[in-house]
């Protein structure tokens, strides 16, 4: 069965096949007008089946290169080569098996995750079950929050949980990048698509399939398998004029010699596979290369986008930073203690999606305070939390939205790098928590690889107060910084940047917007920031900047290769057009010949699945702070 797999995958080649063997058995018999009528009879079929398809296409936008092969079989047919005319059509089906396979092997890569995507999980009864009659095995999606999971010795973990076993080793390389397996103690977080070690562990699901991190992940994959690379617009940019050559340079050779089976013998050199298959090939290899550097590309339009970038905008925390910062210092006001600020801060914090909130609640835990359950609790988005806890009214934020609802605020100095959440408590400034975000090691070198590569204009775009920002800048090499800015003011100043295309890098739930606006989107999901993630246009899996170059590298190399197929299956097409001009290829051994350009043409498609590296150098250490002060702070 498996030897006709490709008999049935492909019912055109084989049925054309079996019409190409029995036309020359007819020819070598003498029935030469049986094999005559029985090859125009099927090539007329094809070219009709060929036409409906061609008007589908003219009906959805679509002006292509079909023209071309179906002229190609009219005039071998007209001119009596039956045997040329089968031949393009096996040339022609043969192609879109070529594509097929060729298509699978690029998107190899890209549907690994899909493959590993967890099924099943093993839910127990009662949390410390042990007995195989307590274990029920359910589908992933109907795995409950609080559910008790049972995870065994190599298994993926289905969905995002607690640990509740003492401790377990887990391979989160396809989550991470990280090589080397992680222990976990018990209460850490272990994230769906982890790979269990070699120990059974239960964890506690703290969300649902659809929610946990590697359902997200392969939402994304599925989304940039499914979409579809600008390959037909990419060929449309050669096909008129492709086609009117081609026609001329046939046209020409009928008018000369006198002869029209000239004319056929030229355009049987003339068929478009190279641009119609070639180009697709590139871009999915392109896609499938991108997957395996843990960069999720959704779709070839991304991939062309990104080979032509000339402007980058980056957010600042979580992006050009860390994105962990850590409490450094705590300065309570006159009348508040440091361990009460903190305590009723951090408690605030919880109904915070802001980046310094989780670092502040992780201060508090982590200094053993126990945070407080609120009454009452808005946020503000990018200015600050307020939240009635014990009967009194917290309020944690800029240094702006905390004055306009205190008026005792005072400003506090910092150094370079550091920020500030400023609190007051029942209408009175109570202090600030002072934290430090420092910059990626390798944001100086991705600033700098940029830069170098033709990307001419490189901005900041951050919700920062100005110091803090420009301080971040300096230390990456950053010179225009747009600071202090609210989601529709990063959207406004992104549509106004040039020249174009605009990429834009963030990683926030209020990054959203401008990475949907921008012409490229990038977002670094490796935290699972979903809205950021769905908005973008690029997805980075793993913890890294860098991955930023991997991009654009990937996208200028496919593009090349892809432009290159496309020029080489012209170039060769249009020589051996001309030299058929001649009459010294037969239309038999022209239609033969074109099979070897579109085989040369696919193969080196296949390029863009390789390449060389994107040559960013080795990460630099960020410049140390200075000691100067600077008289600003903000909430990131």
């Amino acid at each position: 069965m498996r030897l006709l797999r490709p008999v049935w995958r492909y019912p055109i080649i084989s049925v054309t096949v079996v019409v190409l063997a029995a036309v020359v058995v007819l020819h070598s018999v003498g029935a030469d007008a049986v094999g005559r009528w029985t090859a125009t009879a099927y090539v007329g079929a094809f070219v009709v089946w060929t036409l409906v398809r061609m008007v589908r296409d003219v009906l959805r936008g679509h002006v292509g290169l079909d023209i071309l092969a179906v002229v190609a079989m009219v005039a071998t047919l007209a001119v009596g080569e039956y045997i040329a005319s089968l031949i393009i059509v096996l040339m022609l089906s043969g192609g879109e098996a070529l594509e097929d396979f060729a298509a699978r092997r690029a998107r190899r890569d890209l549907t690994a995750l899909l493959d590993r995507s967890p099924r099943t999980a093993h839910v127990l009864t009662h949390e410390h079950a042990t007995d195989s009659d307590e274990v029920q095995d359910v589908a992933v999606e109907h795995v409950g929050i609080d559910d008790v999971l049972l995870v065994r010795p190599g298994e993926i973990v289905p969905v995002d949980g607690i640990l509740l076993t003492d401790s377990g080793t887990f391979d989160e390389s396809s989550l991470t990048g990280e090589s080397l397996p992680v222990t976990r103690e018990a209460g850490s977080e272990v994230l769906s698509g982890a790979i269990n070690g070699s120990r059974a562990v239960r964890i506690r699901a703290v969300r649902r399939s659809a929610d946990s991190q590697y359902q997200q992940i392969v939402a994304l994959v599925r989304a940039a398998e499914d979409s579809r690379a600008p390959v037909v617009r990419l060929a449309d940019r050669f096909a008129i004029p492709f086609t009117a050559v081609s026609l001329a340079l046939a046209g020409i050779a009928w008018a000369v010699s006198g002869d029209p089976t000239r004319f056929a013998e030229v355009l049987v050199l003339a068929t478009p596979c190279p641009l119609l298959i070639a180009a697709p090939v590139a871009f999915l290899g392109g896609l499938s290369r991108a997957a395996k550097a843990d960069v999720i590309v959704k779709g070839g339009g991304v991939i062309e986008q990104l080979a032509r970038v000339r402007s980058a905008a980056f957010d600042k925390t979580g992006t050009l930073t860390q994105g962990q910062p850590t409490l450094v210092d705590v300065r309570p006001a006159g009348g508040f203690e440091a361990g009460e600020l903190l305590q009723l801060a951090a408690s605030a914090e919880q109904y915070s999606s802001h980046v310094l909130a989780d670092s502040i609640r992780r201060a508090a835990v982590e200094r053993g305070i126990d945070l407080l359950t609120a009454e009452e609790a808005s946020e503000v988005a990018t200015n600050g939390v307020t939240a009635a806890i014990g009967g009194r009214t917290v309020v944690v934020g800029k240094p702006a939205y905390v004055a306009s609802l205190a008026a005792d605020t005072v400003r506090a100095d910092l150094t370079t790098g550091e920020a500030a959440a400023y609190v007051a408590i029942d209408s009175r400034f109570a202090g600030i928590l002072v934290l430090a975000d420092d910059p990626r090691p390798e944001s100086v070198a991705v600033v700098s690889w940029l830069r170098a590569n033709g990307v001419e204009r490189i901005v900041m775009l951050t919700g920062d107060t100005r110091a803090t920002a420009e301080s971040i800048a300096r230390q990456t090499g950053i010179d225009e910084v747009h600071a202090e800015l609210l989601p529709p003011e990063k959207v406004h100043l992104a549509a106004d940047l040039h020249p174009r295309p605009v990429m834009m890098v963030g990683d926030g739930v209020n990054d959203a917007p401008v990475l949907a606006a921008s012409d490229i989107g990038v977002a670094m999901g490796a935290k699972g920031a979903t809205a950021a993630g769905d908005a973008a246009d690029v997805v980075i899996l793993v913890d890294s900047l860098s991955k930023v170059v991997d991009a654009v590298s990937i996208g200028r190399h496919t593009l090349r290769v892809a432009l290159t197929a496309i020029w080489l299956g012209i170039g060769l097409s249009v020589v051996l057009m001309v030299i058929a001009m001649t009459g010294a290829i037969p239309a038999v051994a022209g239609a033969l010949t074109q099979e070897l350009v579109d085989l040369a043409t696919i193969l080196y498609a296949l390029r863009a699945l390789g390449g060389p590296p994107s040559g960013l150098p080795a990460a630099a250490p960020p410049p140390s702070r200075r000691s100067d002060t600077e008289s600003d702070s903000h909430r990131v």
